[in-house]
């Protein structure tokens, strides 16, 4: 048997591949927690929005009602000017 004068090499380069796929790997899996989380707190956030913008809704005057108010005040006032002349 003769010894592979590369082998040594070889069985270097393969180490070092395997720790930069490793390193590789434990940044893309770092990135994906990072994204999930902001994911889960984004859902959470819109949830917060959401429930904040029915409320708002609930309490809101219509216009129409608005409208309408405004109209029986101006008439209460003109029929008032009327008839205090």
């Amino acid at each position: 048997m003769t010894a592979d004068p590369e082998y040594p090499v070889v069985q270097g380069e393969v180490a070092e591949l395997r720790r930069r796929l490793d390193v590789a790997h434990a940044r893309v899996e770092g990135g994906l927690a990072l994204l999930s989380h902001r994911a889960e707190e984004t859902a959470k956030d819109l949830d917060d929005l959401s429930t904040r913008v029915v409320a708002l809704e609930h309490t809101r005057w219509p216009l129409p009602a608005v409208a309408a108010l405004t109209a029986v005040g101006a008439l209460l006032v003109t029929i008032w000017q009327a008839w205090a002349h």
